[in-house]
This record gives C-alpha cells, sequence and structure tokens, in this order.
C-alpha cells in the first residue's frame, strides 16, 4: 500500500503529464547454460511472463528488443523462458530455494520483492539510476522496488484497475453503466436473472478476488482506512471492512460470478469475458493491450470493451477516484548471476526501450516517462490515462503491499471469503493475527 509520499509523488506525476493527440514455456530452461561465458560469447537467461497468445503485444515488443540487442551486440544470445503469471511466479519460488534464479527475470514491488533481497537473490540497481536511466522515471515508482533504501528493480508498467465491460452485452440487456454501488448490484440482479453471467472472475488465483474485496473497503471505509489495515496500522475488524467483507458475499449469493468462479484461473475467467460469456471483467491496465492492439482479438469485441471507475456507495467515507493499482512489474539482476555485468547493460537497454514501444505497439501504461503528443493511441486508452490523471489516490494491490506469510494468509482468505468457507468475521480476524505476526517480525 503506498504512504502519502509515495500517493503524493504518483499524484504529482498523474497531474502534470497530459495525453495530447497485468503459459507455455519459450526456449530452454534458465538453468542450462546460465552464464556460459565462453570467449567474447555470453549468454544472459532472461525469464518472463508475456507468452505470445495470452499477452502477445508485450511477447512481440519483448522478441523486437532482444533482437535489436543483439544485432548490436552480436556477442550476446539472450535466452528466453516464457511462462504466464501463475506458472511464473511458482517457478520463481522454486528457483530461489535452490539459488539458482535467471540472469535476469521479472518481479513485482515491495513486500513481493522484500524476502528475495533479504535472502541475497537481488543485486542493487541504483548504479542504472544514474546512468543513461537518470530522471526517465515516472515519479514514485522505482521507490515501490527499493529496501533500506537500495533498488533492486526497475519498473516497467504503471497499472489502475477498472471494471471492463462488454457495451453490446450490456445494451442486449437493457442495463447501463452504473455510478452508485446500488446500481452495480441492480446491473447484477439484472443480468443474472436472465441467465449472463455478470462478472469473468477467476478467483483460483486469489488476487483476482482480493482487487473486488479492496474497492469495496475503499469506497465503505475510504482509502486510509484500508490503508491502515494492510499495514497493520489498524484492524480488519472495522465496521466499514466488514462491511466490505459481508459485501463480497452478498455478491456471490447473488450468483454474480461466473460459475465455478472459485476454481478457475484467471486466464480461464478472462476467456469468459473474451467469449461475451460474461459482461464484466475487474483487471489491471496491463490487459489493455487485449482491447485495443491485440489482432488476435476480433476487432468487434475490442471496438465493445469500455470501462468504468468501481462505484461509489451512498454510505461509505471513500472517493470515486480513488483507484487500486500502482506500479507493475518490473526487472530484476540475480546477485549470483555469473554475466551479471552483462545483464545490467541489457536491463537498461530494455528499460530504455520498452517505454515507447509498449505504448505503441501494446497499449501499456509505462512506468518510464514517454511523450505522447505526437503518438498516435487507441481512445480506451486515452480514457484511462485521463482517469489517471483525476486519480485522489492509488492503493497498491495489497498481497503485493504485504510480506509474504501475511500475503498468504490475505490470498487464502479472500479465497475463503468468495467461497463462503469462512465468515467475514473469521476473515478479520485472521488478518489481524498475520498482520501482527508480520510486524513483530515472526516468520
Amino acid at each position: 500500500m503506498f504512504n502519502k509520499k509515495w500517493t503524493i509523488l504518483l499524484l504529482i506525476w498523474c497531474l502534470t503529464l497530459v495525453v495530447a493527440g497485468c503459459g507455455s514455456a519459450g526456449s530452454d530452461s534458465g538453468g542450462e547454460g546460465s552464464g556460459s561465458n565462453e570467449g567474447n560469447q555470453v549468454t544472459v537467461n532472461f525469464m518472463h511472463l508475456w507468452p505470445a497468445g495470452v499477452s502477445a503485444g508485450q511477447n512481440k515488443i519483448v522478441n523486437q528488443i532482444i533482437d535489436e540487442y543483439q544485432k548490436e551486440h552480436p556477442n550476446v544470445t539472450i535466452k528466453q523462458e516464457v511462462l504466464d503469471n501463475e506458472q511464473y511466479k511458482n517457478k520463481l519460488k522454486v528457483l530461489s530455494a535452490s539459488n539458482e534464479l535467471p540472469d535476469v527475470g521479472v518481479t513485482w514491488a515491495a513486500g513481493f520483492l522484500k524476502p528475495y533481497v533479504e535472502g541475497g537473490l537481488f543485486t542493487p540497481m541504483d548504479d542504472l539510476l544514474v546512468g543513461e536511466l537518470n530522471g526517465r522515471f515516472v515519479a514514485g515508482t522505482t521507490e515501490a522496488y527499493a529496501v533500506d533504501g537500495k533498488t533492486y528493480a526497475l519498473p516497467l508498467e504503471f497499472n489502475i484497475a477498472p471494471v471492463y465491460y462488454n457495451k453490446a452485452i450490456f445494451q442486449q440487456y437493457g442495463v447501463e453503466v452504473p455510478e452508485t454501488y446500488d446500481q452495480f448490484k441492480n446491473v447484477v440482479k439484472t443480468l443474472a436473472d436472465q441467465g449472463m453471467a455478470p462478472i469473468a472472475l477467476g478467483n483460483k488465483d486469489r488476487w483476482t478476488g482480493s482487487l473486488w474485496y479492496m474497492y469495496l473497503a475503499d469506497r465503505l471505509g475510504g482509502q486510509e482506512t484500508l490503508a491502515g489495515a494492510i499495514q497493520g496500522k489498524n484492524s480488519f475488524n472495522d465496521p466499514a471492512l466488514l462491511q466490505a467483507a459481508n459485501e463480497v458475499q452478498t455478491l456471490v449469493d447473488m450468483n454474480a460470478f461466473v460459475k465455478g468462479f472459485n476454481g478457475l484461473s484467471n486466464e480461464e475467467a478472462k476467456s469468459e469475458f473474451l467469449n461475451g460469456k460474461a459482461a464484466m471483467y475487474m483487471m489491471g491496465t496491463w490487459e489493455l493491450p487485449n482491447f485495443t492492439t491485440n489482432e488476435e482479438i476480433p476487432q468487434q469485441f475490442r471496438d465493445s470493451v469500455g470501462f468504468f471507475k468501481f462505484p461509489a456507495a451512498s454510505d461509505g467515507k471513500g472517493n470515486i477516484n480513488s483507484w487500486v493499482g500502482g506500479p507493475g512489474v518490473g526487472l530484476f539482476i540475480s546477485e549470483n548471476s555469473k554475466v551479471k555485468e552483462e545483464a545490467k547493460k541489457f536491463v537498461e537497454y530494455f528499460v530504455s526501450e520498452w517505454g515507447e514501444q509498449s505504448v505503441t505497439g501494446a497499449g501499456v501504461i509505462p512506468a518510464t516517462k514517454v511523450n505522447t503528443d505526437t503518438l498516435e493511441l487507441p481512445p480506451l486508452y486515452i480514457e484511462l490515462f485521463e482517469e489517471m490523471n483525476q486519480a485522489s489516490s492509488i492503493t497498491l494491490f495489497a498481497d503485493v503491499q504485504m510480506e509474504a506469510n501475511a500475503a498468504e494468509t490475505h490470498l487464502n482468505m479472500i479465497q475463503a471469503l468468495f467461497g463462503k468457507a469462512a465468515t467475514p468475521e473469521k476473515f478479520s480476524e485472521e488478518h489481524d493475527a498475520a498482520m501482527a505476526k508480520s510486524n513483530s517480525g515472526q516468520k
């Protein structure tokens, strides 16, 4: 969760930037040949989470950047391993346990990277911030990857999480974009009563359900109440946060989510939305490429995708311009890489090239500053970028903000809450216990 300093920094950026005019393996695994350096030939192993199918735009850009880098550095081979999101997270844990991380990989910020830093697995990258990349990052983004004053990854993306919706389905069933939470529940009821799944949710991955709880908690209790609980400064038993947990189960009882949602992965749920079997889908703006530039997705569907802000609750303290989001993924370099200097050169090059290419080629909102004055951008991208300009606060994803053990409790309890295997009271008590344990330094 962003503290006030991060929030201010991000808001300064959001208010000053103006737009004008978040699998199949790729090549061999990172373990083989890692750090090979025969004569002048160097192999840098790069593990990432942009497969060609589900992340076509990003995958294309990654390959373009790598091709150009290898042309400019003929003695260097960048060896990719490509996994989808959940496979990637699982493999990263396995590789870290055996101290066999790739030379370059993808990480998330804050609490996610902290155990890797404490284990001596990620190398500091502050030297890159005073070189070619000096002044290139949006204010407040690199701070999310810092531990004890050192920066351990360089961010690639900045994200917020809107509710995407299918305009054609809304029109077919006679519903309109909701402005209040009561109106939202009426939309859900209307769709469900007529046999259309209101919301695509793949809660097998758990963090997906966390987005829904966070927005409910934000709108009912306000951003500071939610942030304080996730930081362990106040209790999840706060009346507004208890009400948010109750509302999750109310939505479940209303059949708001696709059938079997607690056993579906995010990719499976996303397919329900892409195939027109669900009317809405909440996800980070890393999905923008699939709704704007990904030519593997039918143009008719892409033209039908809109978005709305999570509605305000009439009895809540939250601001409708408060978002869940923050810096997305970033690149780390393994502390034990045998080709660390070449890995740093590649990361510096990759981050520099990713910025504008990710905007024009994939519709990604980058963590580096990009002059958009002369760029032709999809309307959906422009509309979401403009929403960021008006953000009152941006709250970092709970599982990323929390330390590892507390995050695991949070995710498990999210799934239990949505599955009605835990009451809102139990949900809150388990969170408070996990945060107390985390804050006391216990593992």
